[in-house]
């Protein structure tokens, strides 16, 4: 669903880049399918010469502090907001050697445009060669839409907060206190690439899943994943917030929150929460990252997108719509291509979607098309009368026979409330198929449930009541060992939280109106200030 300030920025964006047209290449600054380039910066205003307390109690540092590598940080004078005045430190525009950015009193990091983690090694490389350490409790923004962060293949990001000192991207209206419950595309977002098996290779005849098989990040320049590593790793993000990204270039063309790009199974991607973003919230591109503790809120196209020939694990997966905002929970494709292998086999356990954007494009809560399989165990789905909570597109998503094959999708305690009319076919799929798909009534699933949940996504009696699917038996060491991280564990409940002891979601996010998660980090539109 493409809101208003979506399509007015959009018109905005597609005059400003015939404008910047002629800057050089080295500035192309987008993961989005467009190519947008940024004029040379601003120079930067002169260091505050004697700090002064922030009126929010933040007191700005004298100086940024000093990182490893021959590329510092750089002082962009203070910034002020309702929680205090801090030392603005920009990144540079490419971190040539490992580093730690450390968490430092009174002062704020930002990116003024694209931030490279390293440089791009190549789909056949070995090793990694630039790691970016991010202490707990920091906070990053990004100056303009078009700042983004990109963990090179071969490089790594470090990114590991803890529970009360979680770690913070955002944008500069967050900053200065210009933003409220509906803002979003304030900046890009957060890209890894990764070196593991993806399909719609950029290259005509090469064979997907292997080294010649690789694609640029649609639009950008230099922002290449693919391979043929499985077991790559692009670091860790863990305990981290990402908040109003997707920064819109043009129609059908924005940055998400997180996205994960050929990433391979030793990727550490858990306790991650995306805020108010305007495309989807995660959008993974192939590899085989298992991700646990998602926290998607008011992602204004799907909240968790799947792509060419992503196989992997997520579990614990909380969605919660803004109100009459929002695309699908789930969309799953190939991206057209139906039959090439490496064929996508997601598979998702213990999850809560409460949708509430009542007029979605995919046409339904869960969108399954082209070449994918998928899984989907003990799982609540809340959805407006007016949509579909399962949509089945194209018969080669329901073929049980052909090259990576797993079979038509599968479903187990998984129940639907709210849906009216809760099956879509679609493209050769009839609604009978995709309702026999489902089996409400057997296998625990039930497509006409009463939801008895409180605070908007904690299990209630009904919830309860429902038998549990061992999520466990999906891990398949034929793809990945049983050292990789975040595979699937057994569970006794569905849902994404058991209880109202089940606290796995609170004080590392952030809360709003419409997303009540008592967390003691405090709203989303502030920032912590210790």
């Amino acid at each position: 669903m493409t809101s208003f300030k979506r399509a007015s920025l959009t018109l905005m964006i597609g005059c400003a880049t015939a404008a910047l047209s002629a800057c050089g290449a080295d500035d192309i600054a987008s993961p989005g399918e467009g190519t947008i380039v940024l004029p040379s910066p601003t120079p930067a205003p002169a260091p505050s010469p004697t700090p002064t307390p922030g009126a929010g109690g933040v007191t700005p540092a004298a100086a940024c502090p000093t990182i490893t590598g021959p590329n510092p940080l750089v002082d962009r004078g203070t910034i002020q907001g309702p929680t205090g005045t801090y030392r603005n430190c920009a990144f540079p525009a490419r971190f040539t050697a490992s580093t730690t950015i450390p968490r430092t009193a009174g002062v704020i990091y930002s990116l003024d445009g694209r931030v490279d983690v390293g440089t791009d090694a190549g789909a056949a490389s070995t090793g990694n060669t630039v790691t970016l350490g991010i202490d707990p409790g920091v906070v990053v923004f990004g100056s303009t839409g078009v700042s983004y962060l990109a963990v090179n293949r071969g490089n790594q990001i470090n990114a590991v907060g803890t529970p009360t000192q979680p770690i913070i991207f955002t944008g500069r209206g967050n900053v200065v206190g210009t933003v409220d419950d509906n803002s979003s595309q304030l900046w890009g977002g957060i890209v890894l690439l990764g070196r593991a098996p993806i399909t719609d290779c950029a290259a005509s005849g090469a064979a997907p899943g292997t080294v010649a098989c690789e694609r640029d990040t649609e639009g950008t320049s230099n922002a290449l994943y693919g391979g043929a590593t499985p077991g790559d790793s692009s670091g860790s993000l863990r305990y981290v917030q990402i908040r109003y990204s997707g920064f819109v270039l043009s129609s059908d063309r924005e940055l998400q929150g997180l996205t994960p790009s050929g990433v391979g199974y030793n990727t550490t991607i858990d306790h991650v929460q995306i805020h108010n973003s305007s495309d989807d919230g995660i959008e993974v591109f192939g590899g085989r990252p298992n991700m646990k503790y998602l926290v998607l809120t008011g992602a204004e196209d799907d909240s968790l997108d799947t792509d060419v020939g992503y196989k992997g694990f997520i579990q614990f997966v909380l969605t919660i719509h803004r109100p009459g905002i929002g695309n699908g929970m789930i969309e799953a494709d190939s991206n057209g291509n139906d039959q090439t292998t490496p064929r996508q086999n997601t598979r998702i356990s213990n999850f809560t979607f409460i949708m509430r954007g009542t007029t979605p494009d995919t046409g339904a809560a869960i969108l399954l098309r082209g070449g994918t399989d998928f899984t989907l165990v003990n799982g609540i789905v809340v959805a407006p009368s007016t949509v579909p909570c399962l949509q089945v597109r194209s018969p080669s998503t329901v073929q049980t026979s052909g090259a990576d094959e797993a079979g038509v999708p599968v479903f187990r305690s998984v129940v639907f409330s709210g849906c009216t009319t809760p099956f879509l076919g679609s493209d050769g799929v009839t609604n009978d198929q995709v309702a026999a798909i489902f089996g409400s009534g057997s296998n625990g699933n039930n497509s006409n449930f009463t939801s008895t949940l409180t605070n908007t996504f904690i299990n209630g009696a009904s919830e309860a009541a429902v038998p549990a699917f061992d999520a466990a038996t999906l891990n398949n060491t034929a793809e990945q060992p049983t050292t990789a991280p975040n595979r699937m564990q057994t569970t006794t409940y569905i849902g994404a939280v058991r209880d109202a002891s089940d606290t796995w979601y609170r004080d590392w996010t952030c809360n709003s109106s419409y997303a009540p998660l008592g967390s003691a980090g405090g709203n989303c539109t502030s920032l912590p200030t210790t």
